[in-house]
């Protein structure tokens, strides 16, 4: 029965939902996975085997007897231990949460349940969500699957290695960062960060536990080993928080294209304000070619926005004021102190890429936000206009780089990685990642080849807004032809 553990979900849940097997011997023989394959990897952080085994059971009863089944019935899973689980630890990687057991679900998880999907356990994740790899106190650090010397990412790297180890079908990640988009990227799954406030965030920590407020920029989104089972697993997460529900319903649009010689694609590969490695670009600049080649409609894209020495600012304000929320009394006062500073000293004082403008995003009144949140509405609706009215699709990189090494030496603003041998600002990881949050666009990451060390690599497909399924079909094309797909460590 194994062998049905690495097929694709929606596979899986077709077997479940026709009795070809039970979720009891599904969700046993995935426990038992985990438990060869988790110890050096440390992906996985909780399990809770007897509520998954006596969900399984039920589940099976309600099949037997010809209750309805949703689209995930008897599929166990794992998700990011940022959603709150009724009765499951959720600690979002803090020590000061140890022992928070929520009383409810998180408004993604009552939609998995719904659906029929029982979750069976947590995966890792950096304190608080709030780093580019993944590693806290209580729980320890997270190895990528493909090499243990190396990052699975952050924040939901704990997601992206389990996925890749086969230690769960489906995975919910959280994204503000390229929290879904680099982990996937690392660890050559697929992973999507969709339009802005289509899944609701109600349960996600952070916020502080008990937020009802849907926070500026972050996105859940879901996690799986193919591009099917991203859109499968979006419609089951994507729609209006339940108090919302009698006001609108979503209705995302069915893509443009249906091959890939209907698709019109415009790509970024090359920015001197954050460059990539150069055999990641010729990677890139080769899938262009066998884009092109079967049909594809390709341009260079050009626009204002995509320069990040202009986009980067606006995004460290907004990302600043969306995390100053969640610091204590005594961290906000030295970094009211620091902005203080950095308004009479600023030009002369040599601070890391970005932190500047994060600090001033911090401190700012309501005043600037808006202006800023306006600066970033203007930018939405250019790019709209501009690029998305000549294609249907932009391709970037994710990242400069395939996995980085574990490097946890020092705070995270003052880290370097190496591109091409060069020493870099740790935070040009969020260069690529940054358009689609920052402006709300939905943005898939597809695995798309291995380089010359084992490791591989993704590219990112960014769409208009509300076009989830038109990002996530591209890539569903892409694998089908060969372009893309995951690859087994």
């Amino acid at each position: 029965m194994s062998e049905w553990l690495d097929q694709p979900a929606r596979d899986l849940a077709g077997a479940l939902r026709t009795g070809s097997i039970t979720s009891e011997t599904v969700t046993a023989e995935l426990l038992a996975r985990i438990d060869a394959r988790n110890a050096p990897i440390n992906a996985v952080i909780h399990l809770d085997r007897e509520r998954a085994l006596d969900q399984a059971r039920e589940r099976d009863r309600q099949r037997e007897q010809g209750e309805h089944c949703g689209a995930l019935h008897g599929l166990p899973m794992t998700v990011k231990d940022v959603w709150e689980v009724a009765g499951m630890p959720t600690t979002a990687g803090s020590s000061s949460l140890q022992a928070h057991r929520p009383r409810r679900n998180a408004d993604v998880i009552q939609r998995l349940e719904e659906a029929g999907a029982i979750v069976i356990g947590k995966t890792n994740v950096p304190l608080f969500a709030s780093d580019l790899q993944t590693y806290n106190r209580l729980f320890g650090v997270t190895n990528n699957p493909r090499d243990l010397a190396r990052t699975p990412g952050g924040s939901s790297g704990g997601a992206a290695a389990a996925l890749a180890a086969g230690m769960t079908p489906l995975e919910v990640g959280s994204d503000v960062g390229g929290s879904i988009r680099t982990p996937a990227h690392f660890n050559g799954v697929f992973g999507h960060k969709p339009s802005r406030d289509i899944v609701s965030l109600r349960g996600h920590i952070p916020g502080p536990p008990g937020t009802l407020t849907q926070p500026d920029l972050a996105e859940g989104g879901p996690m799986a080993r193919t591009a099917d089972d991203l859109a499968l697993l979006l419609e089951v997460i994507a729609g209006p928080r339940p108090h919302e529900g009698p006001q609108w319903q979503l209705s995302l649009p069915e893509p443009a294209f249906s091959r890939l010689d209907q698709v019109r694609v415009a790509t970024c590969f090359h920015d001197p304000a954050s460059p990539v490695a150069d055999a990641l670009t010729r990677h890139y600049e080769d899938l262009v070619t066998r884009l092109a080649d079967a049909g594809t409609s390709v341009s260079r894209a050009e626009h204002e926005w995509l320069d990040h020495r202009q986009l980067m600012p606006l995004y460290h304000n907004l990302l600043g004021s969306l995390l100053g929320t969640g610091f204590r009394p005594k961290q906000r006062r030295q970094l009211r102190l620091m902005g203080y500073l950095l308004r009479l000293f600023g030009r002369w004082m040599r601070m890391p890429p970005g932190l500047e403008q994060y600090i001033l995003g911090v401190n700012q009144p309501v005043l600037n936000w808006l202006q800023y949140s306006e600066q970033r509405e203007k930018a939405r609706a250019a790019l709209v206009q501009d690029l998305f009215g000549d294609a249907d699709i932009l391709l970037t990189p994710v990242t400069p780089t395939t996995a980085i090494p574990h490097n946890r030496s020092q705070p995270m603003f003052r880290r370097k990685i190496l591109v091409d041998g060069r020493e870099r600002p740790y935070t040009d990881q969020m260069h690529w990642i940054a358009l689609a949050t920052t402006l709300g666009l939905p943005a898939t990451s597809a695995p798309v080849g291995m380089d010359e060390n084992g490791l591989p690599f993704n590219i990112q497909i960014i769409g208009a807004p509300g076009q989830d399924r038109a990002t996530i079909e591209f890539a569903r094309l892409m694998e089908e032809q060969g372009l893309s797909g995951f690859q087994a460590p």
